[in-house]
């Protein structure tokens, strides 16, 4: 296994992040939940970054990295499932006209970024169904007020016709959201990090920056090593495309958002709790991808189920 990056996909990880450089920071005056840009799904799809996974010299790899750098922004957009997953259904031929944005709706639950999805993704347990819009501008979802876990939700107010997938399909499918999912949060995992390690570099306490004590430092650390175990287990499953590495992945990035989430928040004190920091737009989002595709119950039960069903 050699998950370093060859030299196509260093140069689109480097395109990557000076596409990003724009959408770094918050909007001084924004003071909300839900900061979402359509300018950066717009600049992503116009220069084929939706594709990448498709692409030989690039493949899901690529754009695991790509979702992971993508994650560590202030601004959010429906890019983890258009990167990983749509390439999964366009290779299935479906009956279903297969059109971005996508958005997962888990257990009849409302979705992300569904008020502007073309293309719905019903998961209920191991069953993975499909549906689109008949018609160019209708609209699937109900848009929801502002959600405090930090992504536009919406819910579906009547079922669509649903194309259900058959059992090898739906796995691939499920491989597929796992790996999406996983490779988010260690994105996410990774920035709320760095925002506590600037908070605390610059907060004082007794006349010391918070960050100088040796108790926060061995923290800080053990958080670190949780953020890089969930990314190689993150691009490990997207190079595998193994349904066991990618619930393996999902279920460790679930486990270690609930102890990086704790750390991070009680670190920034009560500035962690304001919404002048950005920290969170990226735990929020956590708590909303820790109980995607079932949860650490459900992923933990998958991994039984893919790796240790021989035993």
């Amino acid at each position: 296994m050699d998950l370093t990056l060859n030299e196509d996909q260093l140069a689109v990880a480097g395109a990557i992040d000076k596409l990003a450089e724009q959408f770094a920071s918050s909007p001084v005056d924004f003071h909300g939940f839900a900061l979402v840009s359509e300018t950066l799904q717009q600049e992503l799809e116009e220069g084929g970054y939706f594709d990448i996974a498709a692409v030989p010299e690039m493949g899901p790899l690529s754009a695991a990295d790509a979702i992971y750098r993508l994650a560590q922004l202030p601004y959010t957009a429906e890019v983890a499932l258009s990167m990983l997953v749509g390439p999964v259904l366009d290779e299935l031929a479906l009956p279903v006209e297969i059109q971005r944005p996508f958005t997962v709706i888990d257990n009849q639950r409302p979705g992300r970024f569904a008020a502007t999805a073309k293309t719905l993704i019903f998961v209920d347990g191991e069953k993975v169904g499909v549906a689109s819009s008949d018609q160019p501008d209708q609209k699937l979802a109900e848009p929801l007020p502002d959600s405090l876990y930090a992504y536009p939700m919406a819910r579906i107010p009547e079922t669509p016709n649903i194309h259900w997938l058959n059992d090898s399909d739906a796995q691939r499918v499920q491989a597929a959201l796992r790996v999406a999912t996983a490779a988010e949060m260690a994105g996410l995992i990774q920035a709320a990090i760095t925002t506590t390690v600037e908070h605390v570099s610059v907060r004082k306490q007794f006349g010391h920056p918070i960050g100088t004590f040796q108790a926060l430092r061995h923290r800080l650390s053990e958080c670190a090593v949780l953020a890089g175990g969930v990314r190689w287990l993150a691009f490990k499953a997207a190079w595998s495309s193994d349904a066991g590495d990618a619930a393996l992945a999902l279920l460790h990035a679930q486990e270690s958002a609930t102890r990086v989430i704790y750390d991070v928040h009680q670190m920034s004190g009560a500035m962690g709790m304001t919404l002048e920091m950005d920290l969170h737009l990226w735990t929020y989002r956590l708590k909303a991808l820790m109980s995607e595709l079932g949860g650490r119950a459900g992923n933990a039960q998958a991994v039984g189920e893919a790796c240790f069903s021989s035993l």
